[in-house]
């Protein structure tokens, strides 16, 4: 992503707003139940393959995509215990997003370009499977 794009899209403490701005409006649009559960993100997986379909440009398509991403790093949130950080620069080059997840035990994550992944790549790229790998590491943790 460019650095003007990039400059555009909320800092950490901005995404949370960010998403439920997304989520309200494709909800009214398109009446899909993201509801900020682990199965949603199916959901976004079947959104992704249906831009995928048409084949358009990924930079004309980049807003949503991002939204995604962001709505996938909100499930990540609520759900497994993460929060949301600016990356530093180092982590910007390294995962090319402004944003990421770092999670309890640690570890970070890039729900935004694992969304970005899944338009490029198709369905070895899975949302969900994503969220999945992320199931039980908050009661690991909190054992420890």
């Amino acid at each position: 992503m460019d650095g003007d794009r990039t400059s555009t899209l909320p800092g950490a403490h901005g995404v949370r707003s960010y998403v439920a701005g997304f989520v309200a409006r494709l909800t009214e649009r398109h009446r899909l139940p993201l509801d900020y559960t682990a199965a949603s993100l199916r959901l976004v997986d079947l959104v992704v393959d249906g831009l995928r379909r048409d084949q358009p440009e990924r930079t004309r398509i980049e807003p949503v995509l991002w939204g995604l991403g962001a709505y996938t790093g909100e499930v990540m949130v609520r759900r497994v215990g993460g929060r949301w950080i600016d990356f530093d620069a180092g982590q910007r080059a390294l995962f090319g997003q402004p944003v990421g997840i770092r999670m309890p035990d640690g570890r970070y994550w890039n729900p935004v370009g694992k969304v970005i992944n899944r338009f490029e790549d198709g369905s070895e790229e899975s949302v969900q499977r994503f969220y999945l790998t992320l199931h039980g590491r908050v009661g690991r943790r909190a054992l420890l």
